[in-house]
């Protein structure tokens, strides 16, 4: 499947037309929406300016409390189980959990995973995590593990916004084989050849974001990506 993550901060009327309007938008199954750095009031205008244009879901990717907003249909419960961050394992999840109660939004809990993709990204500057390497894909496979034995639904494995790679198809299959939950892969995939291997390691979900900021046009390569590896 293919997600679109979508920037409120950067989401102008004309990106999301050109998002919403390209050819091979019903080729999206899921929208998210969020950030690490969310400005107060974006979220819900960007929110609202999505469901005018479309009824794909739209899915919080939450970077704090204050973009929990119900005019989502789900949200992202990220723990940040691959960094010793306990605000971001369990802290931000407490202060949240009446507000998340009363919205309504279907819960997804995911078990995030931060993945080093050659550069320092807003995610874990912000976080002050360290990703996990690239070449330790057993670390990134037990991480999972762990946090699906702790109940969580998804795992999310992450490189950030502007990663320079992906996640290396060798580590993302080392987590296939210990988790049998949804898998979802993002930050760093910038051609057709990097979503086709991300999907052939074992990706259920291929996120992008920034590509799409850049080149609304890549949706379509995207797409390609998704065909050909439904066709193999």
């Amino acid at each position: 499947m293919i997600a679109v993550l979508i920037d409120p901060d950067k989401a102008s009327d004309s990106q999301l037309d050109n998002l919403v309007f390209h050819p091979n938008f019903d080729q999206v199954d899921f929208l998210f929406v969020g950030g690490s750095l969310v400005t107060d009031g974006n979220m819900k205008i960007c929110l609202q300016g999505l469901k005018k244009r479309t009824d794909k879901p739209l899915i919080i990717f939450p970077g704090s409390p204050n973009q929990i907003d119900d005019t989502a249909d789900a949200i992202l419960l990220l723990s940040l189980i691959s960094g010793r961050n306990s605000d971001l394992l369990i802290g931000r999840h407490v202060e949240s959990a009446h507000k998340l109660k009363r919205s309504g939004l279907e819960i997804l809990s995911t078990g995030y995973i931060l993945v080093d993709g050659g550069r320092t990204t807003t995610v874990s500057y912000i976080s002050g995590t360290t990703p996990i390497p690239q070449d330790k894909p057993g670390i990134a496979a037990a991480t999972a593990l762990a946090g699906c034995q702790l109940g969580q639904q998804l795992i999310y494995l992450d490189c950030g916004s502007g990663a320079n790679q992906h996640a290396s198809p060798r580590l993302i299959a080392a987590v296939k084989n210990e988790v049998d939950v949804p898998i979802i892969v993002g930050g760093g995939i910038k051609t057709k050849e990097d979503a086709e291997s991300v999907f052939r390691s074992g990706a259920d979900v291929v996120v992008v974001g920034n590509k799409l900021e850049e080149n609304p046009n890549f949706l379509t390569e995207l797409v390609k990506a998704k065909e050909a590896f439904a066709e193999a």
